[in-house]
């Protein structure tokens, strides 16, 4: 097929790559060895008196490698075993590393769930990917408490986000954390299936026994919306991920392996922020800076310039809080060399303002969790065309198709068609969804990614429209109709439609209810809020509820969801 892409990458990327037959504990191992007493992850809190003093930890390689064995020996001798699904809900943090590569050393695979999740969306994904263990922070613990028993989880991991610290910060932050009024300290006692984290580090040597895990083993059940139903779990092997990782290696030829300072403020449970951050930074025996509450702006400031932070792959959300924060100037944000934004739009000016600042280059790059999840990229020093995604990375084929006929459209052409690509990091499947998997990958190994896209004469694609409806908030991705479903229990409301609304602040969308009321009912939009924050996470529940009479609808009663944002959009153009 043709690749007009190959012509502009940049000096040294090359158009293929070799893999090695590797797992990811392996990848690890690889690195120990090289760069033992290097750090590995340095977990920052806080600063105190004036930032002289850091909150929080940092550990080594040989720390981690030890530390990974010990905690793969608990989790084999608490009962798991090859092919067993770990469920993580965690925040960043040393507890996250060791949890996801122990598993990964005894060939269990990791089910990650995102920490706001309400009861009500962590059973449904612990019933699904039939977990029986799940590594969770003690705050979370309530949540779990209430539906344990509908779910397969029968081993429960406490996690205190104090125990990777030494024994004065610990204490500090044991101190804050009890005296919190945002987040209510939650006791939890080990017994009847629950375990704490700190007890069984101790517990057990860093000898786990042997498991063969082979590369094509699973590793993740990645978990994402579809057009239709509830989040279904993309599978990724070792293999997806180790050529992914790969994939990012030759793409960043400047990286400096040894010596790069990784921000890791993307969320781990995100597969970008799990790949692009974590396995990637890991592969180049990087030292991982993880944050673990990246809305403090702060704090990410405070971060970037005295851990001296090299790379910061992120979300356009994050880059515009930086570079809109009023005491911006006051930092020394020069050591950043490169970042890559995934997740949604990049604007232009965003680019050249964050380049302003640190001096270093940020381009927009693609993917989805079904990719483990990076195909595109604009090239980080080369000729970066703002406003596209770039070009396919090594070992990508990518290629658009009329929406109608399914005929490849010409390179240049301007023509609008569906994002295909092919390549080593394309999962291997929807777990339980042979149905699905069918519908999105071809026999031949081309994925459907949904998306309608242009693409130039050089090979450089650009997002033009979503073929699914999925929303995207601060680089999460929002399903319209899982908040309609919670809409529609509201016994106020007769009908609802959801869509996703640029917001200009924030660089990506807006969750917004187009809401009509059942005759003789007046709920205010406050309460419908209310009332969505019992089921649904904090990012999908609506931020602007507009009530209306009627919603527009087809001639056989379909709503038409792009014709309300459509509205929307030229009321916002008007002035309206």
């Amino acid at each position: 097929m043709e690749r007009p892409w190959f012509a502009h990458y940049e000096a040294g990327v090359p158009r293929t790559v070799s893999y090695p037959e590797q797992t990811l504990s392996q990848l690890l191992d690889a690195s120990v060895r090289a760069y033992p007493q290097s750090i590995a992850t340095n977990f920052v809190l806080s600063y105190l008196l004036g930032g002289r003093v850091t909150i929080g930890a940092r550990r080594t390689y040989q720390q981690l490698g030890e530390d990974v064995n010990r905690f793969a020996n608990a989790l084999y001798q608490i009962g798991v075993r090859r092919g067993d699904r770990v469920a993580l809900m965690l925040p960043n943090s040393p507890h996250f590393v060791i949890a996801f590569f122990a598993a990964m050393r005894i060939g269990a695979v990791i089910v990650n769930n995102n920490p706001t999740y309400t009861s009500r969306e962590l059973k449904h994904q612990l019933v699904d990917s039939g977990a029986e263990t799940i590594v969770m922070l003690n705050l979370f613990w309530p949540r779990l408490h209430e539906v344990q028993a509908e779910t397969p989880v029968r081993r429960v991991v406490i996690v205190h986000v104090f125990d990777t610290l030494a024994a004065v910060p610990k204490l500090l932050v044991r101190a804050k954390q009890r005296r919190s009024t945002e987040t209510p300290w939650v006791d939890v006692e080990a017994g009847n299936g629950r375990y704490m984290f700190e007890d069984l580090l101790r517990r057990y040597g860093p000898t786990p026994p042997p498991v063969d895990v082979t590369p094509d083993d699973d590793a993740l059940f990645q978990y994402t919306g579809g057009t239709t139903g509830l989040p279904k779990a993309a599978v990724l092997t070792h293999r997806n991920i180790i050529a992914n990782t790969h994939q990012l290696a030759a793409w960043f030829q400047q990286a400096e392996p040894g010596r790069e300072r990784v921000m890791c403020a993307i969320p781990f449970f995100h597969v970008y922020g799990m790949t692009v951050a974590m396995v990637f930074g890991l592969s180049l025996g990087a030292e991982l800076t993880i944050l673990p509450n990246p809305r403090e702006i702060e704090l990410v400031l405070s971060v970037i310039q005295k851990e001296r932070v090299t790379l910061f792959p992120g979300v356009p959300a994050q880059y515009i809080r930086i570079i809109n924060h009023p005491e911006v100037g006051k930092y020394n944000l020069r050591s950043i060399k490169a970042c890559l934004s995934g997740s949604a739009p990049l604007p232009v000016e965003v680019q050249q303002r964050f380049h302003d600042l640190t001096g270093g280059r940020l381009v927009e790059g693609y993917g989805m969790t079904e990719l483990s999840p990076v195909s595109h990229a604009n090239p980080i020093f080369g000729a970066a065309r703002p406003g596209s995604i770039g070009l396919p990375l090594p070992d990508v084929d990518a290629r658009i198709i009329d929406l109608d006929s399914g005929a490849d459209i010409p390179f240049g052409s301007d023509q609008e068609g569906e994002l295909l690509v092919r390549g080593p990091m394309v999962m291997k499947g929807y777990w339980n969804k042979p149905e699905e998997t069918a519908v999105t990958l071809t026999a031949d190994g081309w994925l459907h990614t949904g998306d309608i896209c242009k693409v130039d004469a050089d090979g450089y694609f650009r997002v033009v429209d979503r073929k699914k409806d999925m929303i995207i908030v601060s680089g999460y991705k929002v399903l319209p109709r899982d908040v309609e479903e919670v809409l529609f229990t509201h016994p106020d409301i007769l009908e609802a439609c959801v869509a996703g609304i640029p917001d200009r602040s924030r660089g990506d969308e807006t969750v917004k209810a187009y809401v009509v009321r059942k005759p003789g009912t007046n709920p205010s939009a406050e309460q419908i809020q209310e009332f969505c924050r019992n089921s649904l996470a904090p990012y999908k529940v609506p931020r602007v509820i507009e009530f209306r009479d009627e919603l527009p609808k087809t001639t056989v009663g379909k709503v038409l969801r792009r014709a309300l944002v459509e509205q929307d959009l030229a009321r916002a153009t008007a002035g309206g």
